[in-house]
């Protein structure tokens, strides 16, 4: 029995009035890096990231939208529902247990969510990878969200920037999660073939079939400071070729030096950045200054007399 779990935080909740559900699981979330303790709050007031070492902690789809849209205000996109289990897939425990687990757990129908909504103005379509939702897993959900913000975008005129966050395929899908991946390739045929701008922020992981697929299909790639991006994981490779790997392999700015990324932002930094990069690919005229103010008949400034 845990003293503090089990008696002393439901005394703590009692006293403060505020049902257990309300407190998020951890109060003090640990730098990996340093070790060091952050409160909760802090970090989320941050967006998630470290504010003494600057890592880039994993955020939650909706937390990412609401800092990144104007005003924190967007439209979720309806999504077309799935079977959810078509192979009837068991491990430890039934597939659809899982699913209804991290359903709860998250609040959201599968690892993508879709949304719309403006940055500095401009209209754009966006769609999140959870990682907390069985790792951001692509499966059929998955899929189809992807192909559904495609649609939106090309429907709605509107560029598709996309964060991607996955450990790859859904292994309870088998094949099924592997047929995402030509898919999306070709829902992002679609928003190009449109004339619009598709951009991928890579975020901490993005692996295996997600890689291999819409995430690498960008017109510009923007990766956050530290996240982890390849195909296989480095141990999977150096036990295959045998040697030892780069310091810093397969992190953004190791991939950044090699020319896989195009730039390396902080999350602070993302909306304006992409912000800038839309309306120079979508060709936005830049909004004009304001007149300067008339001098209503006053005496000119010494320094403008002489």
């Amino acid at each position: 029995m845990n003293w503090i779990t089990n008696y002393v935080r439901p005394k703590l909740t009692s006293l403060l009035g505020q049902p257990s559900r309300e407190l998020p699981e951890n109060l003090w979330i640990k730098c990996p890096e340093t070790g060091e303790m952050v409160f909760h709050k802090d970090l989320e007031a941050n967006q998630f990231v470290i504010p003494s070492s600057d890592v880039h902690m994993k955020i939650g789809a909706r937390d990412r939208l609401t800092h990144f849209f104007d005003g924190g205000v967007f439209e979720e996109i309806a999504l077309e529902k799935v079977p959810l289990d078509p192979l009837k897939f068991r491990d430890s425990k039934r597939y659809t247990d899982r699913l209804k687990e991290y359903k709860t757990k998250t609040g959201l129908e599968d690892s993508v969510l879709v949304a719309a909504g403006e940055i500095e103005t401009l209209p754009i379509v966006a769609a999140v990878q959870d990682f907390a939702f069985m790792g951001g897993s692509l499966g059929m959900a998955a899929g189809e969200a992807i192909v559904t913000a495609a649609e939106t975008a090309v429907d709605r005129k509107r560029p598709l920037v996309l964060f991607a966050g996955s450990g790859g395929a859904r292994m309870q899908e088998g094949i099924l999660s592997l047929m995402q991946l030509p898919r999306t390739t070709v829902a992002v045929d679609m928003v190009k073939d449109a004339g619009l701008p598709y951009i991928v922020v890579l975020t901490n992981p993005t692996t295996g079939g997600v890689t291999a697929s819409y995430a690498m299909l960008g017109d510009v790639h923007i990766a956050e400071p530290g996240a982890v991006i390849g195909f296989a994981g480095a141990r999977v490779i150096e036990q295959t070729i045998r040697e030892k790997l780069p310091e810093g392999f397969q992190r953004s700015e190791y991939l950044m030096e090699h020319g896989m990324v195009d730039m390396v932002v902080h999350r602070h930094e993302l909306k304006g950045t992409i912000a800038r990069l839309l309306k120079v690919l979508t060709k936005t005229p830049v909004a004009l200054l304001p007149p300067p103010p008339e001098n209503d008949g006053a005496a000119p400034a010494e320094a403008d007399a002489a």
